[in-house]
């Protein structure tokens, strides 16, 4: 993997491009400004015309198949301004731990894998595709603090932690079409991560096995 990744970016490196995630959040912000001004003056939402329809692309509406990319969160004014800037640091911290082309490859995939979900199941979101970021900058960067509701000090591993917890959930709760768009979405994920990831279900196997052993020994 790594050999035949070293030669795809030595061949396509020069069509990478610099600074994405700074182009990602520049162009979710100018869709939900956009977005506030057409709905205070029509009443109608721009963001309804640029989510992932299957329908509505097979209607003819393709600009859907990449659009919902740029898709902001549905979240408050003081939120999304936290929400864009948390994206933004932790894709520029990404592109720089990996390099531009890496980085870059890593988000196309998971693009790839929302919109194959997509055209199967007719759901696809970037709610998970940016979930697979905010999991990647975990495992390089564990021990980075972040200010929860701008007060308590946490560390981004156990963020990260309640976050692969919820997505756990939401698989086993949820439909097929939302497991596929898990599934598809996170893909990148593994493949970047697969030793890393077996590494921590190990690690997190004997810890348990460890306590169980413990607790055993202590009622006897």
């Amino acid at each position: 993997m790594g050999k035949r990744l070293a030669q795809i970016e030595r061949k396509l490196s020069k069509y990478a491009i610099q600074n994405l995630m700074t182009i990602i959040v520049g162009a979710m912000a100018i869709v939900y400004i956009a977005d506030f001004l057409v709905y205070t003056g029509t009443g109608k939402s721009l963001i309804s015309m640029l989510y992932f329809n299957r329908a509505a692309i097979a209607a003819g509406q393709w600009w859907r198949v990449i659009t919902f990319v740029f898709c902001p969160p549905n979240t408050r004014l003081i939120f999304i301004i936290f929400a864009f800037y948390f994206y933004w640091l932790i894709g520029s911290a990404l592109e720089r731990s990996w390099g531009t082309f890496r980085f870059n490859l890593y988000y196309l995939c998971g693009i790839i894998g929302a919109i194959i979900s997509g055209l199967i199941t007719g759901y696809a979101t970037n709610d998970y595709l940016n979930m697979s970021l905010f999991l990647a900058f975990a495992f390089f960067y564990p021990e980075f603090e972040v200010l929860l509701f701008f007060i308590l000090p946490v560390k981004i591993k156990w963020l990260a932690y309640i976050d692969a917890a919820l997505i756990a959930f939401s698989f086993i709760m949820s439909g097929w079409s939302v497991r596929l768009a898990i599934l598809f979405s996170l893909s990148n994920l593994v493949v970047f991560f697969y030793h890393d990831i077996k590494l921590s279900v190990l690690r997190i196997k004997r810890n348990i096995s460890y306590r169980i052993s413990v607790w055993r020994s202590r009622r006897r």
